[in-house]
This record gives C-alpha cells, structure tokens and sequence, in this order.
C-alpha cells in the first residue's frame, strides 16, 4: 500500500511539474499574431461579395472585411492583415497546419467539421442556403423537374452531401459532376457541359452577375439546406476562438446600437453597457487580451455589420433576409459586453 502510494505521490508530483512548462510553451495564436505583426487570413479567391482580388492587387470582400476588422482589433490597423485564397478541399489543412490564423471563407458550421476537424467554429457572420440555378430557356420551376439532369458541385462542399441527400429523398435520378475549381464549375455551366449548378445561394447570386447573359440564367427558389457561414480557428486555442469570436459580436453590437464609421469617434450615451463597448469603462479589452479600444478600432475600420453588408454583398443583389439584428427580426444577437 506505502510503495502504491508513493508512486501516486511521484505521479502527482511529475504532473506538477509538467504542467506548468506545457503551459509555459503554450502560445496563443492570439500572441503569434501581435509578434508578428500582422494577421494571415485565409478567404476564397474568386467569389466576389465575400472574397475577390481586384485586377489592382486588393482584396475585397465581406469575408475580407472581417479579416480586417480582426486585425484592427488585435493589431489596431486594418491593413495588417495578409489574405491567402484557398480552395474547398485545401482550407481545412491549412488552418491545421498553422499556414493560416483564421479561416474566414464561406465555410458551413456542421457537426462532423465540428467534431472531427480539430477546428472550432466562431458566431456566424452569414446565414445562407444551397438553392439551384438553371438556364432560363430550360423553363424549370422545381427541383422535381431536375430528374435526369447533369448538376455541378464544388468538390470538397457540404454542398455534395446535401445534393446526393436531396435527390435520394426525392426519388431523382441524377449526374453529379465535382469541381475542385469554382471557376471551371461555372466555366463548365456556362458552356453547357452540366445542365444545373448548384451551391450556396450567395454563390450563385454572385457568379451569376460574371455569366455573358445573366438574365439568361434564373436561381429557383427552392433552398435545400441551412448554412450557416462563419470563421474558423484552430482547435483548443480558447483565447484566440474569443478574441475572433468577440470580434463578430462586436459588429452585431454596434448595428444593434447605432453605432456607425461615421458616429463612432464622437459617439455620446450614458449606456454602461455602450462606454463597455467603446473602452470608455470596465476592462473588455484586458479580457480578451486585446486593447482598450478594441471594439472602437473594428467600427473605425469596418463599420457595423450592416455597413459591411450594404458595401459588399447589396451591390451583388442579396438581400438582408435572417442576417439581419434580432431586434429587427434576423438571426444576429449579440452577447453581452458585461
């Protein structure tokens, strides 16, 4: 009983010891980001709205625009901040492996990705569904006038599944074809080589604008599935999963308050929960190991969420819908600055 209870005391003790060193060679990607002075984003490369390089070497986007306002939270400067475009099938790797901070592209919270991808998922910044899109000439008006049909996908999707699931529950024969390349994917729509294509309905409300004739094209109303898109961090890197967290509830916030690019440097109100927000009181920042003013720097370079939205994604022709604030009736609620 004396040895088994002196090797527990040795455990124990050997433990003790350990912990503190795995702590000590722990470091946040919170922390990686401020020694290094700039934040590595990965996005999509071609869906314009949410991820696009312009032919003048700038980034743009709604997905762009929240890398920028992480990095103003984190490093006070939206500008310090480098964009990776990654494809479906390679962005879970290379949030994995480190290439990138965050991952923020059009990218579905499932509970398999959840579960399985040693990622964890921040509040999303988009609601969305998988619709179709056919040639107006085809004069489709249902999804049960698909059976038969030669459909494209992008490879490495959620969109896949939800295609395969649908058509099955449906009793719909079908020809799937996957395309790693969203650019060959409506290449190969527009030329005839698949009769439908189908994706989010964010996708196809902006590719449609990029065929020859997009008045030739209609996007049935049909939506097949939830998607709710957001960005991603690494798995059990709690401290960075807040801070990104807690610099999309900072944009819902502001929306929620009127709180604008405009009003925010001279934004007056004796709401404690607002002077929280904008640094005026309390210790947020500190919280999060983040400035004072981080909350402020996100709307001085951003915007709220809905400046965010009306410059990228009203352009394109999509409508608030549920991504509006709860106190309009949407899906974006906050959680409180206390």
């Amino acid at each position: 009983m004396r040895k088994f209870l002196f090797r527990v005391s040795v455990l124990v003790l050997a433990i003790s010891l350990v912990t503190p060193l795995l702590a000590d060679n722990h470091e946040s990607v919170l922390d990686k980001v401020k020694n290094r002075g700039k934040l590595v984003c990965g996005v999509h490369g071609g869906l314009p709205g949410f991820g696009f390089l312009g032919e003048d070497g700038k980034w743009s986007g709604f997905d762009a625009d929240f890398g920028r306002a992480i990095a103003a939270a984190v490093l006070g400067d939206p500008d310090k901040v480098e964009f990776v475009p990654l494809d479906a099938a390679e962005r879970f790797v290379a949030l994995q492996t480190g290439e990138i901070d965050v991952l923020i592209r059009n990218t579905t919270w499932t509970l398999s990705r959840d579960a399985e991808l040693s990622t964890d998922f921040a509040p999303p910044t988009f609601y969305d569904g998988q619709g179709f899109m056919v040639p107006k000439s085809l004069n489709i008006k249902s999804i049960k006038e698909l059976g038969g049909a030669t459909i494209g996908v992008t490879a490495g999707s959620t969109t896949e599944l939800n295609l395969t699931d649908t058509m099955r529950s449906l009793g719909l024969e079908f020809k799937p074809i996957s395309y790693a390349d969203i650019d060959t994917l409506y290449n190969s729509y527009e030329a005839g080589r698949v009769n439908v294509v189908t994706s989010d309905k964010s996708q196809l409300v902006a590719r449609r604008k990029d065929l020859k004739n997009p008045d030739d094209h209609v996007i049935l109303d049909v939506t097949i599935s939830k998607e709710p898109l957001g960005p991603l961090t690494i798995h059990g890197d709690n401290e960075w999963n807040d801070a990104v967290s807690w610099v999309v509830y900072a944009t819902f916030f502001a929306e929620e308050h009127n709180i604008t690019q405009e009003n925010v440097k001279s934004f007056e109100t004796d709401n404690p929960e607002i002077k929280r927000f904008l640094g005026e009181s309390g210790e947020m920042g500190k919280k999060l190991g983040l400035p004072k003013d981080w909350a402020k720097q996100i709307i001085i370079s951003v915007g709220n969420y809905g400046e965010i939205f009306e410059r990228n994604l009203t352009p394109i022709g999509l409508p608030r819908g549920v991504n509006k604030p709860w106190t309009q009736g949407g899906l974006l609620y906050s959680m409180p600055f206390r």
